[in-house]
Parts: C-alpha cells; structure tokens; sequence
C-alpha cells in the first residue's frame, strides 16, 4: 500500500510562484507520480506526471513553460515547481501514484488548495 501526503499548498498572487510537495510512503519503488487539479465546477484534470526513473515526463499545454514536476526518489518526494501563476490555476491538487506499467493512477493523496488572486 501507498500513502501520500500533500504540502506546500496556499495563496499567491498572480505572476508568484508556489512549490508543492508529495511525501510517498509504503511501497513506493518503481511508482510513477503524477500532479492533477480539480477546480470547482469543473472535471479534475492531470497537470503533470513523471515516471519513476524521471525519463519520462508529461505537461497539460496549460502549464507547460510554467510548472516544473521532479522527484527525489531517496527522499520518496515528488514537486510541482509552480512559476508565473494565473487566477485559471486557482485549484485542489492532489497527488497521486500508479505502477510502472499501469495506465490508470491508483494512489491518491488528500489534496492541497492552490489560490491564485489577480
């Protein structure tokens, strides 16, 4: 089993930056992260992800030149560098982790609220 715990979420203005934090804990070898949003009224949506080596690594064209998502894989800790932020980025991210191999992301932290102001 996989835990995973969000930190470094909170309010920033728009243009700021903010950095987010997964701590994984369990059985966490050779497991592939990813950062997804949900904002209200809308469906969630995946942000970034990176695999477990760090070789492979998705950007939503949303983010993309803006968020930066590495890992630290002898610190079980997973970042989401959040640069030159806009209100539109005003969301809950969460955390979350599948198997090498596995299409779909099975471990899910609690969330972390993301406010942008203009």
């Amino acid at each position: 089993q996989v835990r995973l715990v969000e930190s470094g979420g909170g309010l920033a203005q728009a243009g700021g930056s903010l950095r987010l934090s997964c701590a994984a804990s369990g059985r966490t070898f050779d497991l592939g992260m990813g950062w997804f949003r949900q904002a209200p009224g809308k469906e969630r949506e995946s942000v970034a992800t990176i695999s477990w080596s760090g070789d492979s690594i998705y950007y939503a064209d949303s983010v993309k030149g803006r968020f930066t998502i590495s890992r630290a894989n002898a610190k079980n800790t997973v970042y989401l560098q959040m640069n030159s932020l806009k209100p539109e980025d005003t969301a809950v991210y969460y955390c979350a982790g599948r198997r090498s191999g596995s299409g779909e992301f099975e471990y899910w932290g609690q969330g972390t609220q993301v406010t942008v102001s203009s």
